[in-house]
């Protein structure tokens, strides 16, 4: 059994096949496991640039959240969360327990990856064909896996570049018409004062900037006064292909119109582009199943494109392959 990609939908998918007796290999051209749940540290700063926090909804998520806090993976995060809107802000909407990952979101991935037999990094799909019951993936480097089975937990845009055979690329192409990413810019900045007086994070409804956290309000995490700044998807996708440092000018501008921080000023900035940060429509699938390629995708895309959907993708992936 193989699978691409060790983000958690991935991880979700090798652990919950693992624990059913099959033998799975996990690959990812990364050097280490997470995708979007990533944090990234510089000196005594630690950033979680992709997702913020998660929240669980579904049991099953909810029992897997418990699982990962009682071990000291997660921790509740009851923070000051606020709406910029109109130049002014409120309290954001009630919304069910919000949990991050201890001492940084990357951190349950890489717990999932210490549970799991083989797990490869930088290990970077060339091409993944079918043929005779066998999927062979071959690395750039000349490497290569055989497997029964394959899981791709990528985004969609990403998968039919990696498939070699036609009757594969036809029914992978069909099933993802129609589903598309939204980019997303994210800057990493250090700034000598708050950016916020009265809240650890707001979300704006305004301008370029759609989320700013405070990354030293989270659970675990130094007391540095660390910053993260998303863009809207609107605004990433018209400077995509922007240079990073003109990126980092143009949100730090965006940053000081948010009330109270016009003269704030920066000590280190860096911005990190996410080419593919959540679905423009997500699918509510769970997974998606070829029978005829023994092929599954999965990924938060396929699941309301949240961190929880990617757990339940990655999950409903496993079990559709159990069932063969």
């Amino acid at each position: 059994m193989a699978i691409i990609g060790a983000g958690l939908a991935g991880l979700s998918a090798a652990r919950a096949l693992q624990d059913r007796g099959y033998e799975v290999v996990v690959v990812d051209k990364a050097r280490g496991p997470g995708g979007r749940m990533a944090t990234r540290r510089h000196q005594a700063w630690r950033f979680d640039h992709g997702a913020q926090y998660f929240t669980a909804r579904d049991p099953r998520f909810l029992q897997q959240v418990l699982e990962w806090r009682e071990n000291g993976h997660v921790e509740p995060w009851d923070g000051r969360i606020g709406v910029v809107e109109n130049g002014r802000i409120a309290n954001a909407p009630a919304e069910t327990e919000r949990f991050v990952a201890v001492p940084g979101m990357s951190s349950v991935c890489r717990e999932l990856t210490g549970e799991l037999a083989d797990c490869r990094f930088q290990w970077q799909v060339r091409r993944a064909a079918w043929s005779d019951g066998v999927w062979s993936l071959a690395a750039a480097d000349g490497r290569t896996i055989e497997a029964d089975a394959l899981v791709i937990a990528t985004p969609p845009e990403q998968v039919a570049p990696l498939l070699a055979d036609p009757d594969s690329l036809a029914a992978v192409g069909q099933a993802l018409h129609g589903v598309a990413m939204e980019p997303c810019w994210a800057l990493m900045a250090v700034l000598d004062q708050p950016l916020l007086a009265e809240w650890d994070a707001t979300f704006v409804n305004e301008g370029a900037l759609g989320w700013v956290c405070n990354q030293a309000a989270k659970p675990s995490r130094p007391a540095a006064p660390a910053w993260v700044l998303h863009a809207t998807s609107e605004w990433s996708r018209a400077h995509l292909e922007t240079d990073a440092a003109q990126v980092v000018d143009g949100l730090l501008d965006a940053a000081r119109l948010l009330p109270g921080a016009a003269n704030v000023r920066t000590e280190f900035a860096k911005a990190h582009r996410w080419r593919y940060s959540r679905a423009r429509q997500p699918l509510e699938s769970g997974a998606l199943w070829f029978e005829r390629q023994q092929l599954a995708l999965a990924g938060d895309w396929c699941a309301g494109s949240r961190v929880e959907g990617a757990f339940l993708s990655g999950t409903a992936a496993a079990h559709r392959i159990n069932r063969r």
